[in-house]
């Protein structure tokens, strides 16, 4: 038998607690798989990720989102606090600590909830320019910490601003 045996994916049909290989709680008041943001993120895919992340934010949001395929900011302020923190601690687990909305926040919180400054920091703005989406933005670990997942500021802050004031990050498990 080999000495490096690769642990067993366990069934994740089952929620709202999904347990994986890594023990990584998959946890879903809204019953959303996880799964396939998990695999993209092991495998760092993080641009498939992002995109299988604002995937499974307008599921956690109703069928109205998943049909426009974005948010309003009062949907957000509706979303389980265990599905967000499940879709940061994958995000956090698979970026060494570098990505997730626990991150943005604490970047956010620490210039102040200036968003300029928020910006230049998490590399999603450089001056007056915004960092152009898909070729600019950086997909791997060599990001600046806090540039994934991203948000979508075409329709203003007020997404990111509810994602980042979300309850779900005064009561982190």
């Amino acid at each position: 038998m080999d000495s490096l045996q690769q642990p067993q994916l366990s069934d994740s049909t089952n929620n709202p607690s999904q347990e994986t290989a890594f023990s990584l709680p998959l946890m879903s008041d809204a019953g959303i798989d996880y799964t396939p943001l998990q695999t993209l993120l092991a495998e760092q895919n993080f641009q498939a990720a992002d995109q299988i992340t604002l995937q499974k934010l307008c599921e956690l949001a109703g069928p109205a989102a998943i049909q426009r395929k974005w948010l309003y900011f009062t949907e957000v302020e509706q979303f389980p606090a265990s599905d967000l923190q499940t879709i940061n601690n994958l995000w956090l687990n698979y970026s060494e600590g570098k990505f997730g909305y626990s991150v943005q926040r604490e970047i956010w919180l620490s210039v102040g909830k200036n968003w300029d400054k928020f910006w230049a920091k998490i590399g999603w703005k450089t001056g007056n320019n915004w960092t152009r989406y898909p070729q600019e933005f950086t997909w791997n670990l060599t990001a600046p910490k806090g540039h994934l997942p991203l948000s979508n500021q075409l329709r203003g802050v007020r997404v990111i601003a509810s994602l980042l004031a979300h309850p779900a990050w005064t009561r982190l498990p």
